[in-house]
């Protein structure tokens, strides 16, 4: 039986190409604020974190009401290190509203998030957003997007349904058109076409009780709530039902509070249908895949796949000589570090969180860098003071015993005149160019490369193109091991001693090469303080000061003239450091240190290193 008084669509994209700011709008279409309401832009990201990257990290759950019809709208993410949240949330779905930059025309996640919705069997429209923008192609980007669906597999009603289902947008501007050049600047003709384009849920209401959790939000106060789409029955406040982990194991539980979604909230209830999403709580230690039934007649869904981590880094407390020292509140133990991952492990299913053997650290696996960063600047916001080493892959073996490791798709977009620099950088790494088109004075350039192969590559292609080049990448598959992989080039400097720096000293250095540090800056022995051209370590005096002399003055220092430091932020500072060093996070500060401290520790480990290697190759 179909509720045709819902529909359940998902707004799946490419990075930066609109979701979040269309959901926006339509939000203001169907009245959803007052018209004296004043309403930040992008109100869906309402993390600070994802308002600052200007990026969804997190799948977001919204209703509207148009034409007497709930539409429950999802919201998700766009970048390839949060892929794990759309693969789930398009099981709540009917339908997918496919937003394509009408300027790039379908990019890297652009075929991950599309492939995803065609397994699913999900009826896709087709958005061509941004029209207003220069040098948009409307006409030409609806036929890239159809023949990505070629051939990514779609079925023949799939691709005629999409071709019937095309709308020209510009979300900044809240506007949907049938045609480019209608003239229509409101977004009714876009949910007109959900409303009557897009399949209502074929459920029966009737049935035993079944809900699948493929979100899990966390409460202070009620804990866990599981969130997600149920396919047949209803689910009343009060019930008892039977909750089916992905392993099969079965439990009981008693719905406390139910939750439907109210245009940006929750809204309690008693009862909810099937076909509609509903976020339910008293199931304690509820996990993404788990199904709500009835203990009398339970029902079985299909578990859900999602791809496992390819990236782990390891938290440790820290052992910096300044631990401590920003602020006597921050929080630096051993103990209250695994503490809190541990908490995170419950409230973000997304990750791996374990603890070593050892007890040395957790580590902590998940989709990208960006994925690890994001948890990163959290606990540094908290207060939390703690030290990480190189991000590591994870590999696999296959049936025969072989070592597999991760492989991406990384598409670049760059000025024609620097694709050939562009695609020797990708060579020094073991990335395989597959493709490559110009059009005008542009080149998009795809290649196959290996996860460790892209560890500071970004910052290489940026350097090389002056700064015009466009890269995205997007997990593809495990494959064979593509061995040693070039290191970072550039030696490094490190300081001997634990002083501020000093003006005389950096002026000096800086003739040397790059600088990571300023005047006043704490420095403590063994911390990188710049980068060289020559390969291996410089170790160097940040706090040396000019001699004075009878026709010496100590206001000399003045007229040093220092070029700026180079900054990092974390995600760069995880792909510039070797395996022999750290990162160490504070509320304030990013610094980066050698593991081993002092120049003659590090000297022993390196000799031990050659002896062991000598002992294996005997």
């Amino acid at each position: 039986m179909r509720q045709e008084h819902l529909r359940n669509v998902a707004i799946i994209a490419h990075v930066d190409h609109g979701k979040t700011t269309l959901c926006d709008k339509l939000l203001r279409a169907t009245d959803a604020f007052r018209a004296n309401q004043e309403v930040q832009e992008r109100i869906l990201d309402s993390n600070d974190q994802e308002r600052e990257r200007g990026i969804t990290i997190l799948a977001k759950n919204i209703s509207i009401e148009y034409k007497g019809i709930k539409i429950n709208v999802i919201d998700t993410p766009g970048h390839a290190d949060f892929g794990g949240e759309v693969e789930r949330v398009l099981h709540m779905a009917d339908g997918a509203l496919l937003l394509v930059d009408a300027f790039e025309g379908p990019m890297p996640q652009t075929r991950f998030v599309l492939s995803n919705a065609i397994s699913a069997g999900l009826s896709i429209m087709i958005v061509i957003n941004k029209i207003d923008r220069p040098g948009a192609r409307p006409e030409a980007a609806v036929n890239d997007v159809l023949d990505l669906m070629c051939d990514l597999g779609a079925t023949d009603e799939q691709l005629a349904f999409s071709m019937e289902h095309v709308i020209f947008a510009s979300g900044v501007n809240g506007y949907a058109r049938l045609d480019p050049e209608d003239g229509n600047m409101d977004m009714y003709p876009l949910l007109d076409m959900i409303v009557d384009g897009l399949p209502a849920p074929d459920v029966d209401v009737d049935a035993p009780l079944a809900m699948q959790v493929v979100n899990v939000d966390h409460d202070n106060f009620l804990g866990r709530i599981g969130v997600g789409r149920i396919y047949s029955g209803t689910v009343h406040k009060g019930d008892k039902i039977a909750v089916v982990k992905n392993n099969g194991s079965t439990s009981t539980a008693t719905v406390k509070t139910l939750f439907t979604f109210d245009y940006l909230g929750r809204k309690e209830c008693t009862e909810a249908q099937a076909g509609d999403i509903a976020a339910v709580v008293g199931a304690d230690g509820t996990d993404i895949g788990d199904v709500f039934t009835d203990p009398e007649n339970p029902q079985h869904l299909e578990p859900l796949h999602v791809d496992p981590p390819t990236l782990s880094v390891i938290f440790e407390a820290s052992t910096s000589p300044l631990v401590g020292r920003e602020d006597q509140n921050n929080i630096v133990g051993a103990r209250q570090l695994k503490e809190r991952l541990m908490a995170e492990k419950e409230a973000n299913i997304t990750m791996a969180i374990n603890e070593l053997e050892d007890h040395s650290g957790v580590e902590v696996a998940g989709r990208g860098i960006l994925h690890l960063t994001v948890l990163m600047e959290s606990m540094r916001r908290e207060g939390y003071e703690f030290q990480v080493g190189r991000p590591r892959v994870i590999y696999h073996k296959d049936e025969n015993g072989k070592l597999l490791e991760p492989y991406e798709e990384a598409v670049v977009e760059t000025p024609a005149e620097y694709a050939g620099k562009v695609i020797e950088q990708f060579g020094f790494v073991g990335g395989v160019m597959t493709n490559m088109e110009t059009y005008d004075d542009r080149a998009n350039v795809k290649f196959k490369i290996p996860t460790r192969g892209l560890m500071g590559l970004k910052t290489r292609v940026l350097n090389v193109s002056h700064g015009e080049a466009m890269m995205y990448h997007t997990f593809l598959e495990y494959g064979p091991y593509a061995g040693d992989i070039n290191a970072r080039k550039n030696g490094l400097m490190v300081s001997m001693s634990t002083e501020a720096a000093v003006a005389y000293a950096l002026g000096t250095l800086q003739e040397r090469g790059q600088l990571f540090v300023e005047p006043g800056d704490e420095c403590y022995e063994g911390m990188i303080v710049g980068e060289q051209p020559r390969e291996g370590e410089m170790v160097v005096n940040v706090a040396r000061t000019k001699s004075l002399g009878n026709q010496r003055s100590s206001t000399a220092d003045i007229a040093v003239q220092l070029t700026p430091k180079r900054t990092f932020t974390l995600e760069e500072a995880l792909e510039y450091i070797a395996d022999d060093e750290l990162v160490e996070v504070t509320p304030r500060h990013i610094r980066m240190r050698k593991r081993l401290l002092t120049e003659t520790e590090r000297r022993k480990a390196k000799v031990r290193a050659m002896n062991a290697a000598a002992a294996a190759n005997a």
